[in-house]
């Protein structure tokens, strides 16, 4: 079930959000776990009793670390709980990359599994993991079963994050604050994230599909795709982001944000501190730190970031693309480190220039079937292959998409916010602030024709 879907928007939601407020408080945790439990079956029916199978392991491992605590079998209970989460998602996510490669490498031929991959078991096996090693390291145990598989399922972030750890909602879980400040703040955001998804992102998602199925490909195409791509996949993400964020609020929780401003930045590790920031605190937290940080020699300091940059690259998915996208990053980051940071540092707007680039070529990576595809598309941007620099249809679609490039371009910015703040500081604000509702309600409007009209709708990290 898609959050930008009328299934979603017009049936589901209405009805879960009607049926929460009405439950009495000590229930509203039972209410969200099976309307969580009802988000995930309508797609994923079968995969429903592998989530709760790793959840009822991450209940009793999280008790029996607590009641164990300060023994060695503390630990124990601890690693066992992780192997047996990671082993989960290794098996249904990379079983067959594993076999794929291994006969490449032996010449044998072994069958391939062709396991479907359970939706979302990438977002809710880490914050399993995050659940046990905080409990193992001094957090207390979640020794409500709902409450705990409320925190799991939980349908607004449960599909495609942001990554919640348990730490940073389990007052919240307990007892939260539900009001009309919240309610409306949660709604603005729930519609602008729909927004950016459905009027930009898969108006951009179109575009790519368009260029992958011309047979008039041209450098000025090719620097379209990679373009409109890097653009697509930070409003499909970042819009997805922020419709959790906002259901997050109306249900009375306050899930960190995911993202901030990312095409803005100076350098690539600064680009890293604005994108996907759940992810990339999770893994400084549970692989960077406790391997030593940046608190070992260099010869360490580099195998420590080579090391998560791969294994963040694997996360994405099994296939040698996102591997190699993420030794890119790690490349980059550490020629950073060593010496490139300084020279950003005085040449800000050749800086920003590289960052965009750098992050354009790492995202055509990203969305390449496999590297051949990926080095084709690269060497497109450059005329390689004798391909033209202009073509008929690259110019008539970048003037078909040229007002949907320059406001993902403007939106991709600080701009906007910028603008509405001053904005709402002048008279004009106040009558913003009281027509906002009915704006909110024609832009709902308006995305539903959209949607009702449309066919381009799917979300990019439903398949991590």
């Amino acid at each position: 079930m898609l959050f930008s879907g009328i299934t979603f928007l017009y049936y589901f939601l209405p009805v879960a959000l009607l049926v929460y407020t009405i439950s009495p408080k000590p229930l509203k945790n039972t209410t969200l776990l099976i309307f969580s439990l009802i988000f995930y079956g309508w797609g994923e029916p079968v995969y429903v009793f592998l989530m709760a199978a790793t959840i009822i392991l991450g209940y009793i491992f999280g008790i029996l670390i607590e009641k164990f605590r300060g023994k060695p079998i503390s630990k124990v209970f601890c690693l066992v709980s992780v192997a047996i989460s990671l082993s989960f998602l290794l098996y249904f996510k990379y079983a067959d990359f594993f076999i794929t490669n291994f006969n490449a490498v032996t010449g044998l031929g072994l069958p391939l599994l062709k396991i479907a991959l359970p939706i979302g078991i990438s977002f809710y096996t880490f914050q399993i993991i995050s659940y046990t090693i905080d409990v193992y390291r001094g957090d207390k145990a979640q020794y409500n079963p709902i409450n705990l598989a409320a925190y799991v399922t939980m349908f607004p972030q449960l599909i495609a994050g942001p990554i919640v750890r348990y730490c940073d909602i389990a007052r919240q879980l307990e007892s939260r604050t539900h009001s009309f400040e919240y309610t409306a703040q949660g709604i603005r955001r729930f519609v602008c994230g729909l927004a950016k998804k459905i009027l930009i992102a898969n108006q951009l998602g179109e575009l790519c599909s368009i260029f992958r199925a011309s047979d008039e490909k041209s450098v000025l195409f090719y620097w379209m795709y990679g373009i409109a791509f890097s653009l697509h996949i930070y409003f499909d993400f970042s819009g997805y982001s922020d419709m959790a964020i906002g259901l997050g609020k109306i249900l009375g929780f306050d899930f960190l944000e995911n993202f901030n401003y990312p095409y803005i930045s100076k350098s690539v590790t600064e680009f890293w501190r604005r994108w996907h920031m759940s992810l990339g605190t999770w893994f400084r937290d549970y692989v960077y730190i406790p391997l030593g940080g940046n608190r070992v020699g260099p010869a360490r300091h580099i195998f420590n970031i080579f090391t998560v940059w791969l294994l963040t690259g694997f996360w994405h998915g099994a296939s040698w693309n996102f591997i190699v996208w993420g030794i890119m990053f790690a490349i980059l980051l550490i020629i950073e480190k060593l010496f490139l940071s300084k020279w950003l540092k005085k040449f800000v707007v050749l800086g920003r220039i590289y960052v965009l680039f750098a992050v354009m070529i790492s995202f055509i990576i990203f969305n390449a079937v496999d590297m051949k595809e990926a080095f084709s598309d690269i060497g497109g941007l450059f005329g390689a292959g004798g391909v033209p620099l202009v073509s008929r249809e690259a110019v008539y679609y970048l003037s078909s998409y040229l007002v949907i490039f320059a406001a993902a371009i403007v939106g991709a910015t600080p701009a906007p916010k910028v603008i509405a703040e001053r904005i709402s500081k002048t008279r004009f604000g106040k009558i913003a602030g009281w027509t906002e509702p009915v704006v909110l309600l024609l832009a709902v409007v308006v995305m539903t024709a959209y949607l009702v009209d449309g066919s381009f709708n799917p979300f990019l990290y439903f398949r991590f």
